[in-house]
């Protein structure tokens, strides 16, 4: 698809979010039914969440902890009374032909998320996104389609009912963003929430997080939005981003063709990479919601909602400028090093016991985080202990090993543990460092190769790395690397 650049300018995208999070509790939203995924199909089921007559749904306290969590670490208002409602619809995966959920009393309301993007000039740049609201509602089951993920083609379809009533939040953003970057950098930023705080993993891959973008775009100046499209079926940030920059350009070339926008679903083909259509758009009347008769209202009392705030931890985006600003951390090592939160409090328990902060960023966004990455490991899986890492950085900085020997013997230290202290004693790896002991072996050295030394007075300088090879060689990597290149240089240039 190509478009004169001219068009483009003439126009913004007006983009929102609706993202559908499931929630990390044991048994479902109104039932005792495993949430586990990967289960047998049509296992993790009950009569309650399969609607069967004569039984009635209760409410799981957590699912209520979880989403009054989430809407706090969000700046929303929590209700102090809410309700549940009946959102009809008719379609195979709803085994009551109806889904309860939250209509016109959500649990939580006009919050507020701030995420960073870079502007067209390269310039990082904080920008709020408004939450308009953040509500309670249960899952519907999955069609497997002919064994495959893919309606089209498929020649039968079979229900699994296992995440039929698991728990979800459904967090709807105001249309504030304005590009498929900054739609990706909402979601990241939202997924670190839920991770934070422990309502919900998040994996996108497993359905636990789920994007759905609602996209229009407007003449530049204008300020009623152009009619909006909703995409679906996108399960990576990657994704979101380049279905929504499609979808922008696709817009603007209808228009620009004089093409009208049809208010519709589509779907993102990934492999394809373009948007399809898939249905016209619903509106909420065609749900008939009307408030659930088999729940009670929902009262949060101030005690409660005082209770969980407390119990907030340090969220991702006051821990960034924290390291920023009281550690000296650049933004991009801060942003790595929060990302994960065991990752960050791994890295807050390392200066507990005494490390550098920046040494201690460097080795866990280097070598510990490339032997995660290739074990396929979280850090809390290593045997390797915050407070051995602080020894072995603080090994390094006494000059009792070097760099080199400290990463020779990291392996050892990710696979079994242990006190790098007793491990370089027990290697004999105590590093060379007595300026008389170094002359000595760089003399050796000078004296097994005078070929090389020949070469070196006669102009041929860059031997100076064979020769600090050959020490290293020597001395099996213990010499001390800056006392060895200041000695070796002295004698190399002696006349």
């Amino acid at each position: 698809m190509t478009t004169a650049a001219p068009v483009k300018t003439e126009y913004e995208a007006i983009i929102g979010l609706e993202t559908h999070c499931q929630l990390s509790t044991e048994t479902k939203i109104f039932s005792d039914s495993s949430t586990a995924f990967g289960a047998t199909p049509n296992t993790n089921i009950d009569p309650i969440c399969l609607g069967l007559p004569g039984v009635l749904p209760v409410l799981n306290q957590k699912v209520l902890e979880y989403a009054v969590k989430a809407g706090l670490a969000l700046n929303c208002t929590i209700a102090r009374y809410s309700k549940f409602d009946r959102k009809q619809y008719f379609y195979p995966d709803l085994p009551k032909n109806y889904q309860i959920s939250q209509y016109d009393l959500p649990i939580a309301e006009h919050g507020w998320l701030e995420i960073e993007s870079k502007t067209e000039d390269g310039e990082a740049a904080r920008k709020k996104i408004g939450i308009t609201r953040l509500h309670m509602e249960e899952d519907a089951g999955k069609l497997v389609h002919g064994g495959s993920d893919r309606l089209s083609g498929s020649t039968y379809s079979l229900v699994d009912y296992n995440r039929a009533g698991v728990p979800l939040i459904e967090i709807v953003s105001e249309p504030d963003l304005r590009s498929g970057q900054e739609a990706a950098d909402y979601a990241q930023e939202l997924r670190r929430i839920v991770r934070y705080l422990g309502v919900s993993d998040g994996n996108m891959q497993e359905g636990s997080l789920r994007c759905d973008v609602n996209i229009s775009v407007r003449p530049v100046g204008q300020d009623e939005f152009g009619t909006k499209v909703e995409i679906k079926n996108m399960n990576s940030f990657s994704a979101i981003q380049k279905a929504i920059d499609y979808e922008i350009e696709r817009q603007i070339d209808a228009i620009a063709a004089g093409e009208p926008i049809v208010q519709e679903t589509r779907l993102w083909e990934e492999g394809a990479q373009r948007t399809i259509s898939m249905r016209v758009k619903e509106g909420s009347s065609d749900y008939r919601y009307f408030p659930e008769p088999d729940l009670p209202p929902i009262e949060v009392s101030e005690e409660q909602l005082q209770a969980w705030q407390e119990e907030l931890p340090e969220l991702p985006g006051v821990k960034r400028d924290r390291y920023e600003n009281e550690l000296g951390l650049s933004a991009y090592d801060a942003r790595v090093i929060t990302d994960d939160r065991s990752i960050a409090s791994f890295f807050e328990q390392t200066l507990a016991a005494g490390s550098d902060a920046k040494q201690a960023t460097n080795w866990i966004m280097g070598d510990i985080s490339a032997h995660l990455n290739a074990q396929k490991l979280k850090i809390t899986d290593l045997p390797l202990t915050p407070e051995a890492l602080a020894q072995l950085i603080g090994l390094i900085e006494k000059k009792t090993i070097s760099s080199k020997i400290a990463k020779d013997l990291l392996p050892e230290l990710l696979e079994k543990g242990g006190s790098p202290q007793e491990l370089v004693e027990s290697k004999g790896l105590t590093q060379i460092s007595d300026p008389k002991v170094l002359e000595e072996m760089i003399s050796e050295v000078l004296a097994a190769h005078p070929k090389e030394l020949e070469q070196y007075r006669n102009g041929k300088t860059k031997l100076k790395g064979f020769f600090v090879g050959q020490m290293m060689k020597k001395t099996g990597g213990r010499a001390d690397p800056k006392l060895t290149n200041q000695l070796l240089a002295k004698q190399l240039d002696a006349k």
